[in-house]
């Protein structure tokens, strides 16, 4: 996919794309509890076990999904009962453990993802976030750029004291009520009519299959992000190039609007 004018606009995912964030964790601990606690009666009814809700499970069934809409999809891979009926409780009780691992701090920035945002900024280029976690919001607002650029020895003009990432975006859709998740290009679109850049001149950053084909739904570029060895889960969702790490794209190429590694 190409732009011969050059992307005007990037749209990133946050979890898994800007942040190592305690969702995955909180999903699965919350499971588990859930399991030998409140659901312990229904338990053998279940394909469920603590060892099987590895990352793949959390990539392939989950990812990207709003908070009950993932909730049913994992109750209902692990063939739990009346899943629909328990996702929101589900949803719920990980929303609790998740908001107390985030005001503990319990996460972080991805260096290379932070990098990547100020130099695509830095170029002239929009951004956006575009997650369809509510929690979104909370982990922008606690990523300090500014104690990032120090220590990094970066120095851009647009970084004040104080800011965050939340600071530097031109628009943030995370956490809205779509009426379509992913893999419908809905949250994509709207970034990119709120960022003011046509969608053949954006580009997505997703760690997950089904935001890649939201974004090529958009009619959208696809940067797919493999932090979880599923290089071939995105490049099956056709995204238009595949790294492991940001530091691996090619800025000077997205000044031709093309994805290109280094």
């Amino acid at each position: 996919m190409e732009t011969p004018s050059g992307f005007r606009g990037a749209v990133f995912d946050v979890d898994g794309v800007l942040v190592d964030s305690p969702h995955e964790q909180a999903w699965r601990d919350g499971l588990r509890q859930l399991m030998e606690n409140d659901w312990s009666d229904i338990r053998d009814q279940t394909s469920y076990t603590p060892e099987k809700f590895t990352p793949e499970v959390y990539q392939k069934v989950m990812s990207g999904k709003p908070r009950y809409v993932g909730a049913q999809a994992a109750l209902e891979y692990f063939e739990v009962p009346d899943a629909e009926e328990r996702a929101q409780e589900y949803g719920d009780h990980k929303q609790v453990m998740i908001t107390e691992l985030i005001e503990a701090g319990e996460f972080e920035a991805f260096p290379d993802a932070l990098r990547f945002i100020l130099a695509v900024k830095d170029a002239g280029i929009l951004v956006a976030a575009a997650s369809s976690s509510k929690n979104a919001g909370l982990f922008l607002e606690r990523v300090r750029l500014d104690e990032f650029t120090e220590k990094e020895g970066l120095d851009y003009d647009f970084i004040r004291p104080g800011y965050t990432l939340l600071d530097i975006l031109d628009a943030d859709v995370s956490g809205r009520d779509f009426e379509q998740g992913k893999p419908h290009p809905m949250i994509f679109l709207t970034a990119a009519e709120e960022l003011g850049t046509p969608p053949g001149e954006s580009f997505v950053i997703e760690d997950a299959a089904n935001g890649v084909q939201a974004a090529k739904a958009g009619e959208m570029a696809a940067l797919g992000l493999a932090r979880a060895d599923d290089e071939a889960l995105l490049e099956e969702a056709e995204a238009d190039l595949v790294v492991t790490s940001l530091d691996d794209v090619s800025l000077e190429a997205l000044s031709r609007g093309r994805l290109e590694a280094r």
